[in-house]
């Protein structure tokens, strides 16, 4: 009886993260650039039930009575970095991603570039001397490290070269993994790569005037939290029959 308290506590327990990361799919959804997260689940080992001291030539026979489970708990909380849709914005240094691969920017506070992080959300600005910058103030990355675009005429090619007035300044440093689980999410919509993280090549396109839209499909994330919802419920109201089994079984056996 007590096994049912816990493997519905773990159920309630697993429902709780998994709500945590829909709530934060959903305050995502309009995020440029955004990569969903999913959860994997996985269920403990079942058990072989046995029912001892039936009759047999045996003093102690088992009988198999089938298996009973122990509950799931969360396997995994992985990104999902399929790609989104792209929004027309017109501005020369919108630039969306079609394929796979990354900007790479610098942290806003670290001059020496030893650090090194990885964005899809090319909502790019300059600052007040020209240098290129995410919205969070994160300078981007080219070639040459930082960018800095003299005033004029700016237009990007599909290759992320910057131009000018038609003057060729650098070449955005664009980069793609062979394992994007290998990515780690952090602030303002970065990733960080792990030290088993294996670059290649970028094989994308970029396109100018254009933002890669959230992946989060919002209908889908209110299924699934209408779904882990009501699961939690049915592990809530089993832990209450329990207690309430529990409670009389105590009251019975303590009047006699």
């Amino acid at each position: 009886m007590i096994k049912g308290l816990y493997t519905s506590a773990l159920g309630m327990t697993t429902m709780m993260r998994q709500m945590d990361v829909i709530a934060d799919n959903l305050a995502n959804v309009n995020t440029t650039g955004f990569k969903k997260d999913r959860v994997a689940t996985r269920a403990f080992t079942e058990e072989l039930l046995v029912r001892l001291g039936d009759s047999g030539d045996a003093p102690f026979t088992s009988v198999p009575m089938g298996r009973i489970s122990q509950g799931v708990f969360i396997d995994d909380i992985y990104t999902d970095h399929t790609g989104g849709g792209l929004r027309k914005t017109a501005a020369p240094l919108d630039l969306a991603i079609s394929g796979r691969g990354f900007f790479c920017v610098a942290p806003a506070d670290n001059e020496s570039l030893d650090t090194e992080m990885y964005t899809r959300d090319g909502a790019f600005t300059l600052s007040s001397d020209g240098l290129l910058l995410t919205k969070e103030g994160n300078p981007v990355l080219g070639l040459n490290g930082m960018i800095r675009i003299p005033p004029g005429n700016i237009t990007v090619s599909n290759d992320g070269s910057i131009f000018s007035n038609d003057e060729f300044i650098d070449r955005l440093r664009m980069i793609d993994f062979a394992d994007t689980h290998e990515l780690r999410k952090g602030e303002n919509n970065l990733f960080r790569a792990t030290v088993r993280a294996e670059q290649v090549g970028f094989t994308g396109r970029i396109t100018s005037g254009y933002l890669e839209a959230s992946n989060v499909n919002s209908v889908r994330e209110l299924t699934n939290m209408i779904s882990t919802q009501r699961a939690f419920e049915a592990n809530q109201r089993m832990i209450t029959a329990h207690d309430t089994i529990l409670n009389r079984v105590s009251n019975d056996l303590g009047r006699k």
